[in-house]
């Protein structure tokens, strides 16, 4: 069952590795497949040297439950879950406590637009969500932990703004594809350490100015766009 797809959200995994994004058993990948209403994503807790594509976990994406799989998915699946609902662009997920990012979202500060490689990925600041309460910690910490990153992006386009700093957490990244996902994961952390770096250096640097913030990030992402070479 959705076994092109297991192959998909297993390399992504290994991949997350790859980059230094994850260490010991932290963060996960998904992947929805939305013809069958189901999510292929890691198990809780499982060492990525002895991960394979058969590992994976089969969700339902209507109820929540396994579909196959004696395995217990990862413990963050009712994140995704909500992500996957209500985000219907979305075909991946990719969760990480990468250290520069973590660090934004630790400080509860959302990572200013401060050049053009910003620029190229987000449309804008990358977004922190508000701290959940202590009912929403004590109950329904991780189906409530998609309500606050959803109720962040009530006028935002999560395409556009393709990954969200979970306050006092860590990050979330999504895209159209698996593959996507991981890609503005990693590319989400490298803003992280430009964006540090840049105010070490000058603490008092400006956003980038509107206009060339629209040029990048339309040239690659909008109606018109230009960047890189055209697909049959």
């Amino acid at each position: 069952m959705l076994e092109e797809l297991k192959k998909q959200v297993c390399e992504a995994n290994l991949q997350l590795v790859a980059a230094g994004l994850v260490i010991q058993t932290w963060g996960n990948v998904s992947g929805v497949d939305r013809a069958s209403g189901n999510l292929v994503i890691k198990p809780s807790g499982a060492p990525y040297e002895e991960m394979r594509p058969e590992h994976m976990v089969v969700v339902s994406l209507a109820t929540g439950k396994v579909v196959q799989s004696d395995l217990k998915p990862s413990s963050d699946t009712p994140t995704h879950l909500i992500l996957y609902r209500a985000f219907q662009e979305i075909g991946g997920i990719a969760h990480t406590h990468s250290l520069y990012a973590t660090a934004w979202a630790q400080a509860r500060r959302e990572i200013p637009a401060l050049g053009t490689t910003h620029a190229d990925y987000f449309h804008g600041p990358v977004p922190c969500t508000r701290l959940l309460t202590a009912k929403e910690i004590k109950d329904d910490y991780e189906a409530n932990t998609g309500h606050v990153i959803v109720a962040r992006f009530n006028k935002l386009n999560p395409l556009h703004s393709p990954g969200v700093l979970v306050a006092c957490h860590a990050p979330f990244a999504w895209g159209e594809t698996v593959e996507k996902a991981v890609e503005n994961a990693i590319v989400l952390e490298h803003l992280a350490r430009l964006a540090s770096e840049t105010l070490r250096v000058k603490p008092s640097t400006k956003p980038i100015p509107g206009g060339l913030l629209d040029k990048h990030f339309l040239r690659k992402h909008g109606p018109r766009a230009y960047y890189g070479q055209k697909t049959e």
